[in-house]
């Protein structure tokens, strides 16, 4: 039975508060656990499990399957859809509210990340991982395209963001897939992307990690303004010591912020350090 069938027979109502946009082409969903990298080996957590249709899909692939769903009135549905799946289990909780080290005990080990993933919540579910644990070891995430190239952007370019540089400093990002909004039922308003994330927390030397962010932050401030202005509005310094911060990390006064690459923000946060700026 299709999806859309078993929709149907459950009395299921897409809620729209939920962002639900389900992927139903076989072939694509396995593409997509294929191009994840996902194997027999792994432990996968699924945020946001819809119809099951990707569950099922990686699944075929993964040891265990730890799937995260909000709205209960899916239950049925996956009732029908993972029928079988002896590896799949369904834990019906909001991701967001819930504690980083509650989802690990769940998971009990070392996990990727696989979704289909809301629109509306992925960068803060894209963070959550990146930030709060150190077992994961790599987010595959099917979201927006523009937000795809947002966080695959090199430095200086029109999509280049606080999230690009954020998720470099920890891992390595790449665009695998696109993919047409026609495939998705219901069809949302957007194409969208496939977009890996690997990570290794080692990739880059820094001491520390909340002074990396705050100069993130500080850097995408205003983009009008140049990098020396926002640092004396957020680190409440006078204009010569952030000149000669700048000076430091990019020889030049007048850089802004969103030309700055993760090697640069390594530096501006080892810069904050060891002239004791407040971050």
């Amino acid at each position: 039975m299709q999806l859309k069938e078993v929709l149907i027979k459950n009395g299921f109502h897409f809620n729209k508060r939920f962002g639900q946009n389900f992927l139903t082409d076989t072939n694509l969903l396995r593409s997509i656990v294929d191009r994840a990298g996902i194997t027999s080996e792994d432990t996968v957590i699924e945020i946001g499990v819809g119809g099951g249709t990707l569950t099922r899909a990686i699944a075929e692939k993964a040891k265990r399957v730890i799937g995260f769903e909000i709205d209960r009135n899916l239950q049925p549905v996956l009732n029908e859809t993972l029928a079988g799946l002896e590896n799949v289990e369904i834990v019906f909780k909001d991701v967001m509210k819930m504690p980083t080290e509650e989802i690990e005990k769940i998971v009990g080990g070392r996990f990727s990340v696989v979704a289909n993933l809301p629109y509306y919540i992925t960068t803060p579910i894209l963070m959550k991982f990146i930030e709060e644990s150190d077992v994961v070891d790599s987010i595959t995430v099917t979201i927006q395209e523009e937000v795809a190239d947002r966080l695959c952007a090199t430095a200086g370019s029109q999509e280049y963001g606080a999230i690009t540089a954020s998720i470099d400093a920890v891992g390595n990002a790449e665009k695998i897939m696109r993919i047409d909004r026609k495939m998705f039922y219901p069809s949302p308003n957007v194409d969208s992307a496939v977009v890996k994330i690997t990570i290794d927390k080692n990739k880059y030397d820094i001491k520390d990690m909340k002074a990396y962010r705050a100069g993130v932050r500080c850097a995408f401030l205003s983009r009008r303004k140049t990098l020396v202005n926002n640092i004396m509005m957020s680190f409440k310094t006078d204009r010569k010591t952030a000149e000669d911060v700048v000076l430091e990390v990019k020889g030049d006064v007048m850089a802004r912020g969103e030309t700055l690459t993760t090697e640069d923000f390594v530096s501006l946060s080892n810069q904050l350090i060891e002239r004791n700026l407040k971050f």
